[in-house]
């Protein structure tokens, strides 16, 4: 199972301590981060945490996030279709 979050984590330096620190507090989870943009306006700017387990408490893992002081949410699926042009 794959999840996707939006957070407001600045930059690699940081996420690297935050993806320590939430693997060692969900053993079983590989994190991975990833930024295209400096975060000055979330959600409209953001950066992406990556979640991979068999087992992903979302609540739980927004919540770990929180307490370690960033925004997270999860990252929604959308389905955009094109229109029939008539």
């Amino acid at each position: 199972m794959v999840e996707v979050f939006t957070t407001n984590i600045p930059d690699k330096n940081q996420a690297v301590e935050i993806i320590a620190t939430l693997e060692n507090n969900f053993s079983g989870l590989k994190i991975s981060f990833d930024i295209e943009h400096k975060v000055i306006n979330y959600p409209c700017d953001h950066s992406i945490l990556r979640v991979k387990g068999d087992i992903i408490e979302i609540d739980n893992f927004i919540s770990a996030v929180n307490t370690l002081g960033f925004e997270c949410d999860i990252l929604e699926d959308k389905l955009c279709r094109k229109q029939k042009v008539i």
